[in-house]
Formats: structure tokens, sequence, C-alpha cells
């Protein structure tokens, strides 16, 4: 028996299947990028994603795959015939969702949009959509929004105030690189002073006791010269500034059918080495000049991040777990902040002298923080390698 009570947004909904696999929402899409395009099942119209609330099966879906924009690498710009259009009406896709909710097919809701009739006219329907999922069919759960390029701050401060989380995707580090992507989009005027707005729509509720949306943001990586030094300096500063949750990393896959088709895809792995980088960043109490860029203003591939400053700044000169504070210990390999938190406990009331401390304060394979540090000011015995 079909769960929904309009079998055709059903049809509307399988095929949109693939299309928010270029939406990241807390999951990682790449791997499934190089699979064809197929009308799909219902349940795999809904994708396992973190979210704040933990990890959820989230429905992820556009109110249309329409597009006037002519972004050179997306799969909706305007004119690609491969493109399905589907679009829903804002009632009609609410009913939809609430019916996937309540048979316990979906635990939330990603929603985006092509945009058509400008950024404004889209945001109004997709705040229209989820009006009526919060007011008509009272759902409380989790709910993350896309703002459309050139959104009104009442609408802005309207999606915040209904969802858990909001995308405000600048997609290239610089207005020069969005250009270059997308060359109907203003980097400044329409996307990075929607972060702003955030920002200070956040700070405010924060003040009277709100709570409010939290704040993400979108890169694709690599398809334009984009440098690493430049991706996670614009994450640094929206992290500061703005209140930035998380920044997410999209490494450039071309599609057949767009400008960028023959354009050669960026490797999966300086995906994850942005992501650590940027975990650093927000988590760590780095500073982006303390990452190890090479000449090219990129990351090395061979290594994580925190190792490599750690090759550099550490092996000459260890970290006394005994003596370090707290920024120090982050720069361990393989110390993070419940790690170092754990460090500066025990030490009030023991001596930290052999690697098997470490461990039973849950710090893993503590062997590979051995070569960065000092245990009772003597370097701990590291296990002779095999060759």
């Amino acid at each position: 028996m079909n769960v929904l009570s309009n079998p055709d947004a059903f049809e509307k909904l399988t095929l949109m299947g693939d299309v928010t696999l270029y939406e990241p929402a807390g999951d990682n899409p790449q791997d499934e990028k190089n699979r064809p395009y197929q009308s799909r099942s219902l349940a795999e119209c809904v994708t396992h994603v973190s979210t704040p609330k933990g990890s959820k099966p989230i429905l992820k879906t556009m109110v249309t795959t329409a597009c006037e924009k002519n972004c050179y690498y997306c799969p909706f710009r305007a004119g690609r015939g491969k493109t399905r259009r589907v679009t829903f009406k804002p009632d009609e896709l609410a009913r939809a969702f609430n019916d996937l909710q309540r048979a316990k097919i979906a635990d939330g809701i990603f929603l985006s949009s092509g945009i058509i009739k400008g950024g404004i006219t889209t945001q109004d329907k997709i705040l229209d959509t989820i009006e009526i999922v919060r007011r008509k069919y009272h759902y409380q759960g989790y709910v993350h929004l896309k703002i459309m390029p050139g959104a009104e701050y009442d609408q802005l401060s309207r999606a915040m105030q209904l969802a858990d989380r909001v995308s405000i995707n600048l997609e290239g580090p610089t207005a020069d690189r969005l250009n270059a992507l997308a060359p109907k989009k203003d980097f400044n005027a329409e996307l990075l002073e929607r972060l702003q707005w955030a920002g200070e729509i956040r700070k405010q509720a924060q003040a009277s006791g709100q709570k409010l949306a939290s704040i993400v943001t979108q890169f694709v990586v690599g398809a334009v010269g984009d440098t690493d030094l430049e991706l996670l300096s614009v994450t640094e500063r929206l992290h500061r500034q703005s209140g930035l949750a998380r920044a997410y990393f999209s490494a450039f896959h071309p599609i057949a059918d767009t400008p960028f088709e023959n354009l050669s895809p960026v490797l999966p792995v300086r995906e994850h080495r942005l992501y650590q980088s940027s975990f650093l960043l927000r988590d760590y109490d780095w500073d982006v000049e303390e990452l190890p860029f090479e000449e090219n203003g990129n990351l090395r591939l061979d290594v994580d991040p925190k190792r490599a400053w750690a090759d550099l700044h550490l092996l000459h000169a260890p970290i006394d777990l005994m003596y370090a504070d707290r920024s120090a210990l982050l720069r361990v390999p393989n110390i993070g902040p419940k790690g170092a938190d754990a460090i500066l406990r025990a030490r009030k009331t023991g001596r930290l002298t052999e690697l098997s401390h470490l461990r039973a304060l849950g710090i893993h394979a503590p062997e590979q923080a051995a070569p960065y540090i000092l245990l009772d000011g003597h370097r701990p015995p590291q296990q002779m390698k095999l060759f």
C-alpha cells in the first residue's frame, strides 16, 4: 500500500531522487555521484545524514528542478536537456512529507530549489512549504532550509525561526571564483551579505534567549583554480564573524551537458583534507595561518594537516604533557578536545609517565602521539618499524 495520499507526489519524489546528491545536508554524497540517473524507490529518496539532533533519515528534495541560473558546473542549470524538470506546489510537497514522516520513513527534511522568477519568489515557496509542515501538520522535527541568492532579510529571519539549520552557499571563496563558477550570482550582494545577516539575526536572538537555526555554507572545490588557503580563510572568517556552524566542501565532479563537463574531477582526498582543516579551525582553536600550506596555497594530500604541522614543529621540540596548556595539547596528533581536557584533569592528581596512562584516559592509539610528546620529561618509547 502506498504511504502517500497523493500518488503523483510520490512519482515526483522518485524523479527528483538523485538531484539532491549535489546538495550536502550533513551527508557525503561523493560516492553516489557516479551512479547513473534513474527513477528511484521511495526508500532511496531518504538519506541518513548527521544533524545537530543526531543521525536521522532525511527527505532531501526541491520545490523545483527548473532553474533560470546558468551555473557552469550545475546539473540544474538553465537549458540543460538531461535534467528532468519537476515542480511541487507548497501544499503538495508538505502533504507528501507529512505522509513520509507519519509512516516513519523520514524524520526530517532538507528543502532546496532551483531558482525561478528570482530568489525572493523562490524563497517564498520554500517558506510556504515549511509553514504548512509546521502549522498544519504540527511537525516539530528537523528542518534544513536552503536560502536563495538575493533572499530578503525578513525571509531569512523567518527561515531561521522555522528551521533547525539554514544553508547559504557561497560556492566559491571569492567574488572572482564565484563569477567563474556561476556568472549570474553576485558573491557580495546576494550571498556573503546574507551570511552576515544570518550572524546578526542569530546574535540578536541569543541576546533575548531565543534559539534559532544554525548556519552552514558550501563550496564547490577545485573547478576554477580556487586554493585551500582561499577556502579556509573565508571559512575561518565566517566562523568568527557570522557564527558559521560548518562549511561543506564538495569536490568538483564534472556533469555531462554542462560547460565544465570536460574538466577533470577533483580527488576526494582534497575534500577530506579541507574538512580536517576546517575542524581544526572550528574545534581546536587553530588559526588559518598555522595550517601547513604548500607554496601553491594548497594542503598536502599525503598526510593530514595536523600531523604535517607536528612534523614541522614538534618532532624536534616535543610537548611535555605535564606542563603544556590546552592550546598546545590540541596541536598533538591524536589528542582532541576531550583528550586534552582529560589530560588537564588527570595531571592535577598524578603524573603521566606511560602511554598506557593516556590510553586509560580515552586517547585512542597514543603511540601515534609518541613522537611529538614528553612524558615525565622523557620521550616515550616507540615501537620499532619493520621493513
